[in-house]
């Protein structure tokens, strides 16, 4: 991906990964760590290694990190931080991931930054 972008002359790269990869392990729930660590741990892993590649490529990137994914509609209010505190089993709507990808794909705010995004 990282070669592709970089040969069509693209710079910005918005990136959808995962709460609990990464920083954001830390601030995962007990159950939460549990279960990335054993029935996501493979996928987990591979996402560790993409995210590093993005972070030294040179591209104005931003790493997304959604709690669990719904299917609700947006409500447009949804929490984002390079830290959020979680209590019990946060949820977001992909449509208000998509709605944060966008604005933070159009806007310097979120150059080189984590993004952790919840209802």
């Amino acid at each position: 991906m990282i070669g592709a972008v970089k040969e069509q002359g693209v710079s910005r790269l918005v990136w959808l990964s995962s709460f609990g990869v990464g920083d954001t392990y830390r601030s995962a729930s007990a159950a939460q760590k549990l279960m990335y660590r054993t029935f996501l741990r493979n996928i987990y892993a591979n996402k560790e290694l993409s995210e590093k590649a993005i972070r030294s490529s040179g591209l104005d990137w931003t790493l997304v990190y959604p709690t669990l994914l719904t299917k609700a509609p947006a409500k447009g209010t949804y929490l984002a931080g390079d830290r959020l505190p979680m209590k019990g089993n946060p949820k977001i709507s992909r449509a208000d991931v998509a709605a944060f990808m966008h604005r933070a794909a159009h806007s310097p705010e979120w150059i080189h930054r984590d993004a952790v995004i919840t209802d």
